[in-house]
């Protein structure tokens, strides 16, 4: 018989395999787009369309709602936009050095799934882990914030990057926030705070496979492949709390709706 902790633990990775399941669909056709051959395609045009496949066959097997598919349409979107602005030759923090046929201003339009499986894994971890936040602050001090953090994203090519001070703020406004969730019965919770850096860690991870393949490069790699800077946990530890709370508040108007429907 399974000790009730094992089971716990195995049926909470089995929870967050599926709650991965877009992203992680995604991170494995970056390893192995390498190794399909589609006349006229190149490796970037192949993840594209291979990311519509994936969100296709989510929705069709009902892994996926539309409303989820939605979220996920917005990330890419908001993705998109920054790819747009940091890719450009005046700032350059990054470049994709393979042409394609699917691209905006240079930007192969793959690019945007990355931010969406992040706002596709916290909305399906939302449902599959029942997340409850207990003392959250409010939605109009954490959309300012988010706001702030999405902006800071821009301002820090040009003036004093204040990220640091940000984070600060997160950790005030956060501090006796906690995200509660059920792997099976128990109600389990951590810190969100903690939360958001855990995600952000495994983020870095997955950067360092599509830098790894080359699919984009930070200037210190164009030489040759090194680990992506440990310095960027930061940064996606940001833009993980912008998609938190921009989860967590589509989740609150669609219940707010459901409400008042009843």
């Amino acid at each position: 018989m399974i000790h009730p902790a094992l089971r716990e633990f195995l049926v909470f990775g089995l929870k967050q395999a599926r709650a991965c399941v877009f992203a992680g669909s995604f991170l494995l056709l970056v390893v192995v787009a390498g190794s399909i051959h589609i006349p006229g395609l190149v490796r970037a045009d192949i993840l594209f369309i291979g990311a519509l496949l994936i969100q296709a066959v989510l929705i069709w097997t009902k892994l996926e709602t539309v409303d989820e598919a939605k979220v996920i349409v917005l990330f890419h979107g908001i993705g998109l936009g920054l790819e747009l602005f940091k890719t450009h030759p005046a700032i350059a923090s990054w470049s994709y050095p393979e042409p394609g046929l699917f691209r905006v201003a240079g930007v192969p339009l793959f690019s945007g799934f990355m931010y969406a499986a992040v706002g596709s894994y916290i909305a399906q971890s939302w449902k599959v882990m029942k997340l409850r936040l207990v003392r959250p602050p409010s939605y109009a001090a954490s959309v300012v914030l988010c706001a702030l953090i999405y902006a800071n994203f821009f301002t820090n090519e040009f003036i004093y990057d204040v990220r640091w001070f940000l984070a600060a703020a997160v950790l005030a406004l956060y501090r006796r926030t906690w995200v509660e969730f059920v792997v099976i019965e128990k109600v389990r919770r951590m810190p969100l705070v903690l939360s958001f850096v855990l995600i952000a860690f495994f983020i870095w991870i997955a950067e360092n496979v599509g830098t790894y393949f080359g699919l984009w490069l930070y200037p210190a790699q164009e030489g040759a492949w090194t680990v992506v800077s440990f310095k960027l946990v930061s940064s996606w530890a940001l833009l993980v709390i912008l998609s938190f709370v921009i989860v967590a508040y589509l989740k609150h108007v669609k219940e707010g709706r459901a409400a008042a429907a009843r």
